[in-house]
């Protein structure tokens, strides 16, 4: 019979996976799940919110990332080497807080439908023009060239 000799040690290298892991769990609060649907390349910029005082350091990296220029989800988490899952939840707390927003691109401020009746809720020309030149660069053999 062997004697049993305990647990074995971690490497350096599995040890600072789990202290990583241990970290993210803590950064999160252990959530695993963001309240807002934050896609890879949403873009988002400063708001006009005050994020709590209870908010991680990576948390204020964030906001002075964004304050310097409009940044994408993926781009904070690499950015902060933070995985993509963990950069969500602290973006969408930031998004609760009104620290950060998701700046409307200009294509679709062009459609805001009015509560006005008179005002009609038609799709502008600009909007329209958007619309085809995004087809027209996506599936260029659909629309032939006027020769």
């Amino acid at each position: 019979m062997r004697p049993h000799s305990g647990p074995k040690p971690l490497s350096a290298g599995a040890s600072v996976e789990v202290a990583d892991f241990v970290r993210t769990y803590t950064l999160t609060g252990g959530r695993t799940r963001p309240r807002h649907r934050l896609r890879l390349e949403t873009v988002l910029e400063l708001g006009p919110g005050r994020p709590g005082p209870a908010l991680p350091l990576e948390c204020e990296q964030i906001l002075v990332l964004c304050r310097i220029r409009r940044r994408s989800v993926a781009e904070l988490a690499g950015t902060l080497g933070r995985p993509v899952s963990a950069v969500r939840i602290l973006v969408s707390d930031l998004l609760d807080t009104r620290a950060l927003r998701v700046p409307v691109p200009a294509a679709d401020s062009a459609y805001i439908p009015s509560s006005d009746p008179a005002a009609g809720n038609d799709p502008s020309v600009k909007l329209l023009e958007a619309v085809l030149a995004g087809l027209k660069t996506r599936f260029p053999d659909a629309y032939p060239q006027a020769g």
